[in-house]
């Protein structure tokens, strides 16, 4: 998660372009949760969407991120008149001496389950979850356009290929193999830990829901906005450190990676330009449990 602690990192564009979650998976998670509902902690909350999203279902509720930027972009999206009960902290996941043992109802991770030490952070969640209470972490994989499988699949050969003037060598390790995996590698320890429930899709590429499993994340947006969704990617900040004399054409320059990615994409797909609107889906996984 280092890269969205440096100042460098634009907090306000990845809280203005990263998805949303829809009321459906909330209500996976409500419905799957049993017992009271007085505190609801959320791990790597980034700017604050899920506290704010889920605050009318409890009577209080934390939000943490190591990332001091992300902290504020999130107390500057949620205004004390509007959510009293909700309170976020500079803290890693696991380490938690703000909160109180055993007082946890719901404790949640949205698209930031990969980055945890495990070890540590079952010890933490044995500690300040009740007995009875829920852990729901939660991720998604890159968009797929599910009308346009060229497109697509340049997309991820940008996005992976190993290559110093690709993205794939400055994805953070293991991090990003872990959401490649669809969080299979988070497994709740079976002797704190009951009732493990895992829901998955996978896009296709033959159409809206063409893909397999429960979808969860889907948009229809214009090219152009896709392009800048990858723009938020951490692999493509530690590329833009790795390669500065390589300005985008949108700021002024000749042009850099994606520019590249998005005019092969064009030119595979005959669209006329980044104007064009588009279908798009993520890969999803849900992983949830119930401490013992």
């Amino acid at each position: 998660m280092a890269t969205f602690s440096k100042s460098t990192f634009s907090h306000s564009s990845y809280a203005a372009i990263r998805p949303s979650y829809p009321q459906s998976l909330y209500n996976r998670i409500l419905s799957f949760h049993h017992g009271p509902r007085n505190l609801l902690l959320d791990l790597g909350t980034g700017h604050g969407l899920v506290p704010r999203a889920l605050s009318s279902s409890f009577k209080q509720v934390i939000g943490t991120d190591p990332s001091p930027g992300m902290i504020s972009q999130a107390r500057s999206l949620t205004p004390n008149a509007e959510y009293p009960h909700i309170t976020y902290e500079v803290a890693p996941a696991e380490e938690l001496p703000f909160v109180q043992q055993e007082s946890v109802d719901v404790v949640v991770a949205a698209q930031a389950a990969h980055w945890f030490d495990y070890p540590r952070l079952w010890k933490e969640l044995r500690r300040v979850v009740r007995r009875g209470g829920t852990v729901a972490f939660w991720g998604y994989k890159d968009p797929v356009l599910v009308d346009f499988p060229k497109a697509s699949k340049i997309m991820f050969h940008f996005g992976y290929d190993n290559r110093d003037d690709r993205l794939g060598p400055f994805w953070q390790q293991p991090g990003r193999s872990i959401v490649q995996d669809q969080l299979r590698k988070v497994q709740p320890p079976t002797g704190d830990w009951e009732k493990v429930t895992r829901v998955e899709y996978e896009p296709g590429t033959n159409g809206k829901r063409s893909g397999e499993g429960t979808p969860f994340l889907e948009r229809r947006t214009k090219v152009g906005e896709v392009i800048e969704y990858v723009r938020t990617w951490s692999s493509y900040h530690a590329w833009r450190e790795a390669h500065p004399e390589q300005v985008p054409l949108k700021d002024g320059g000749r042009g850099d990676v994606l520019d590249e990615m998005y005019q092969e994409m064009k030119d595979t797909e005959r669209w006329e330009n980044e104007d064009l609107e588009v279908d798009i889906e993520w890969g999803t996984s849900l992983v949830m449990a119930r401490k013992t």
